[in-house]
């Protein structure tokens, strides 16, 4: 019987995660968007990567629990 990462783990992984990839695109919306031509406030800015970071969580929750899923099943070895 093999055992997998626990839910509460791969929550907790995925927040990390996508915890530093806020950061990290939040920095690239306010280099990015201006040249676009596009001028968003850092208020604007804060919740359209707070919108995309809730977004990511759940992506990233259901792709690891569906890895853990193979790997339990012998899919992945």
């Amino acid at each position: 019987m093999r055992k997998g990462q626990k839910k509460r783990h791969s929550f907790m992984e995925s927040v990390l995660n996508v915890a530093i990839g806020y950061g990290v695109a939040l920095a690239t919306q306010i280099v990015v968007f201006p040249l676009f031509g596009m001028q968003v406030s850092i208020i604007d800015n804060l919740a359209i990567g707070g919108i995309f970071t809730v977004v990511s969580i759940i992506r990233s929750y259901y792709v690891r629990r569906l890895f853990n899923a193979f790997h339990i099943n012998g899919v992945l070895k």
